[in-house]
């Protein structure tokens, strides 16, 4: 099979070509690492990056990476089969039975306009009938680039959103199946009957894999407990023998990979080794294959040869007015507004996971020419570029399920003022430099709603029990826990300290929170922590994704009985604003402190539209219900964090809310603004959240996008 023999090349050739495939794979490192961070600061997707310096090493540039390199070419094609593994664990089934009847409307329109547009076109060009219906395919796809910038926006839960997420099932699929059906046309020159036997074996093969794999990986799991270790390589070796099995049946290997993420979609769901495997993918091995897509594509030909500009140019147009018809479709048939239209469109322009994969294997078999891969690589370019950038223009200020007084009660502090539930914070105890702090803040909170305060220590686990790393782990704990008792009891608040042991601190938080039946967890944020941090051992990273209740995270520069100024910045006006604004209005009655709630527009902003957003945010604070509403303020500038940072400097103590939100790898989606503010601003900082879910967005102003993860 394919990979085996790649082993067993390379295993004999290793001699000869190590030096040199060591260092050109010395340099791709070094492209994977530099080259997205600086295309991402120009706000463009980090991938177009990684195909243009491909293309700068490779030999239509600076010669720097072999083409006929064995390690490269084994490690694209792990990242290629990786990328179609990571396009069926990503999708959201969710958003399609949610919206099943309108995503499939969708789905079908863009899916099949692409197809047919897209067919016509290259039989226009003279290509034969099976090479035109797999261009045609490889329109109808497309990549959900601007996922994490709707997602930011808070508009997930918008009717045209959700059915565009939902239809992404449908187009992926389908050009799928038109892909597999053209390569064993050209391959094989199968007949109507052979035809019809292979796509029964497909079907076959299909359900059973689906079928197989979710139910071993169920009992693998059930058996394999919290070993996220063995889980990981489980997945991964399920991934490679669904390749190894669609190989066997003439099957290409991507459908198999896609089959397989789509099998374990639900069984991983928003967990930890999801997370794991998505940042394995996402950080070196799907960057390592568009880098070198790059190295094998002449993009200067799209330029230089106009055969080629020509057939990239129709390309392109084809695919903006294809995508276009579809959601115009779409708009008419589901009553859609325009700006809603237009966010459907962007969201299903840009081209990237299913369609490389697919045109880079019909390349390889010489199902189409260079001439089409180039062409296809420059359409991927831009609307991977131009997708996000319209979305993050349209898609500000969509309209969702309108905040209700029943919203409004969801989190903690309102449901304790109306009787609904005892108030009770958890306090991880590890850092004694930060935990008078986070106690005191914590007593603040609970005093005022007449709850308790949960000291919890985490001391490690072991194999052994007896083992003397236990008994040191607990001690250690012990001692954290009486200080921690002892100042709860000078702070004049109810404590009742919890000793756990665990295999992580993250799991055994989170765990002992859900079991208390928290209402907010307040953890200590170090100055030296990243606010997003990395995924492998972060414990503030993991117990945002995993809990069940609101997490703060904290970094105190004095006592909290201090703070006499308060800023909430409001980025999206949405119910995630209302736990940082009473929680702020929490530490003002008790300290008989001053609250600011400041929101930031566009300088060139009206009058009229910035008294209309005044009247909007006093109504929404008016419904918090708090006896003294906050003061607001709107400020126009052209720089919403430098704007931030600058009114800032009056005050002790900011707040600022943020999205936790399980689509999201890491767990967190903060937008630029959010992430500039926590690294640059040298008071008081209180990071705080709710799950997605809670959201419920009344307006957005625009937010610029972040980096973005090919699905």
């Amino acid at each position: 099979m394919e990979f085996l023999s790649q082993f067993l090349v390379l295993g004999a050739n290793i001699q000869v070509f190590e030096p040199e495939a060591i260092g050109a794979f010395a340099i791709v490192l070094v492209v994977i690492l530099i080259v997205p961070i600086i295309f991402e600061r120009l706000r463009i997707p980090g991938l177009i990056g990684l195909v243009l310096a491909g293309t700068l090493l490779g030999p239509n540039g600076w010669n720097l990476v072999n083409t006929n390199s064995s390690i490269m070419n084994l490690l694209a094609n792990i990242g290629l089969v990786y990328l179609m593994f990571i396009a069926g664990l990503e999708v959201d089934t969710d958003f399609c039975r949610c919206h099943l009847n309108r995503s499939l409307g969708f789905g079908c329109f863009s899916f099949g306009i692409p197809l047919i547009l897209g067919t016509f076109l290259a039989r226009l060009c003279g290509f034969e009938w099976n090479t035109a219906l797999l261009i045609g395919s490889l329109l109808s796809s497309y990549s959900l680039l601007g996922y994490p910038i709707i997602s930011r926006l808070g508009v997930l839960n918008n009717q045209a959103i959700a059915t565009t997420i939902g239809a992404n099932i449908l187009s992926d699929f389908g050009a799928l199946l038109i892909f597999s059906v053209c390569l064993v046309i050209h391959q094989l020159s199968l007949n109507a009957f052979e035809l019809l036997a292979f796509l029964g074996w497909l079907t076959i093969y299909s359900t059973l894999l689906v079928a197989g794999f979710y139910w071993a990986g169920k009992e693998f799991f059930r058996r394999s407990g919290d070993d996220e270790g063995n889980q990981f390589l489980f997945v991964v070796l399920a991934v490679f023998l669904a390749t190894a099995g669609a190989q066997l049946l003439g099957i290409e290997k991507i459908i198999g990979a896609f089959l397989a993420g789509f099998a374990l979609n639900e069984l991983l769901g928003k967990g930890a080794v999801k997370e794991k495997l998505l940042f394995v993918g996402n950080v070196l091995l799907i960057p390592i294959f568009f880098v070198n897509l790059g190295v094998q594509v002449n993009l200067a030909s799209v330029v230089t040869n106009l055969e080629t500009f020509k057939l990239a140019v129709l390309l392109v147009i084809i695919l903006l007015i294809s995508k276009f018809a579809a959601a115009v479709m779409g708009k008419f048939i589901y009553r859609y507004k325009w700006q809603e239209t237009l966010s459907m469109w962007s969201l299903s322009l840009p081209q990237a996971g299913t369609t490389l994969a697919a045109s880079i294997i019909g390349f390889r078999a010489e199902l189409i020419n260079e001439q089409v891969l180039s062409s296809i690589v420059a359409l991927m370019l831009l609307s991977s570029a131009l997708g996000p950038l319209i979305t993050s223009k349209v898609s500000a200020g969509l309209n969702t399920t309108p905040v209700t007084e029943k919203t409004l009660v969801t989190s903690p502090i309102a449901k304790h003022a109306l009787g609904d539930n005892p108030y009770t914070i958890v306090v991880p105890v590890y850092n004694p430099q930060t935990q008078q702090h986070l106690m005191e803040m914590a007593a603040l909170l609970v005093r005022q709603a007449k709850g308790k305060i949960i000291p919890l220590a985490i001391a490690t686990a072991a194999n052994h029990m007896d083992a003397p790393q236990v008994e040191a782990s607990l001690q250690r704990s012990e001692r954290l826990l009486v200080k921690a008792t002892g100042l709860s009891q000078l702070l004049g608040v109810e404590a009742e300290p919890l000793l756990r042991i665990d295999d992580a601190f993250a799991r055994g938080i989170s765990r002992a929170a859900r079991e208390k039946k928290a209402s907010l967890i307040v953890m200590g944020w170090g100055k030296r922590t990243g606010i997003r941090a990395r995924l492998f051992g972060n414990v503030i990273d993991s117990v945002v994704g995993s809990s069940h209740c609101p997490v703060a995270i904290s970094r105190l520069m004095e006592s909290p009985s201090k703070i006499q100024r308060i800023l909430v910045p409001v980025e999206n006006l949405m119910a995630a604003t209302l736990l940082p604004i009473q929680l702020a209005q929490v530490f003002a009655e008790a300290n008989k402190a001053q609250v600011t709630v400041l929101n930031v527009c566009e300088r060139r902003t009206s009058s009229s539209k910035i008294a209309s957003r005044r009247s909007q945010l006093n109504s929404f604070v008016s419904k918090v219900g708090l006896t003294n509403p906050p003061e607001v303020q709107i400020i126009a500038h052209e720089n919403t964090a430098q704007a931030v940072l600058q009114a800032a400097r009056l005050y002790d103590l900011v707040i600022l809310p943020f999205i936790r939100n399980r689509n999201v790898p890491g767990g967190l989606a903060i937008s630029d603004v959010t992430n500039q503010l926590a690294r640059q601003l040298t008071c008081s900082i209180i990071m705080l959240g709710e799950p997605q879910r809670a959201f419920a967005p009344v307006f957005s102003p625009e937010v610029s996008s972040k980096r973005v993860i090919v699905r």
